[in-house]
């Protein structure tokens, strides 16, 4: 086994509670699911959401899909001119027998325009 880190984002369309659960739900879930992952091959996972989103925390998306033992922090991202506006992020460290090539980073919704050389 070694430790690999992936890397997600996906694009709210507002900042409203129920959009960052759903949105963030759905990232988790295609990390692990892509990636052939379970939640106890997951060490940790850092979420960040531009400034323009406060509405709930990513991470108690991952709560509610049953991650309850897995440590999970959020953070705000910096506010760069000009970026992508409504997004979250997420960095997962997980155990897995697979080599860096084969992991696959997630980008769904409009944050698919932040990593155009990754493969749908």
């Amino acid at each position: 086994m070694a430790v690999r880190a992936l890397r997600g984002a996906t694009q709210v369309d507002a900042d409203e509670r129920s959009q960052i659960l759903d949105r963030s739900a759905e990232l988790v879930s295609a990390v692990l699911e892509r990636n052939e992952l379970v939640s106890d091959d997951v060490i940790s996972i850092w979420f960040t959401a531009t400034p323009d989103l406060t509405a709930e925390f990513p991470a108690y998306a991952a709560r509610l899909l049953g991650l309850t033992d897995v440590p999970l922090m959020c953070a705000t991202e910096m506010s760069v001119p000009g970026a992508l506006p409504r997004v979250l992020r997420l960095l997962a460290h997980v155990e897995t027998p697979k080599p860096r090539a084969e992991m696959r980073h997630v980008y769904l919704h409009g944050a698919q325009a932040l990593r155009t050389d990754l493969p749908r």
